[in-house]
């Protein structure tokens, strides 16, 4: 496994990770390995566009659609004009 070294941090931060990770029962380096692996779990959900629109409107709820018969066969499209 690899390790890393967090320079430079502010005191303030470190006691409010003590204190967090106390309250979770575990060590600070522990605490730091579940925030750095939840951050990272949020970030790398690969999705298309229409999970991303799903995603955003679903709290609003959903509607049933009555599609329109098709009157006319389908055609190419046509890219010359």
């Amino acid at each position: 496994m690899a390790s890393i070294t967090i320079r430079n941090l502010d005191d303030e931060l470190k006691a409010r990770l003590r204190v967090v990770a106390a309250s979770h029962g575990r060590s600070m380096e522990e605490e730091v390995r579940v925030i750095l692996a939840e951050a990272l779990a949020k970030q790398n959900k690969p999705s298309g566009m229409g999970t991303r629109i799903h995603e955003l409107f679903a709290a609003a709820g959903g509607v049933d659609l009555e599609l329109p018969p098709r009157n006319t066969k389908a055609r190419a499209a046509d890219f010359d004009e």
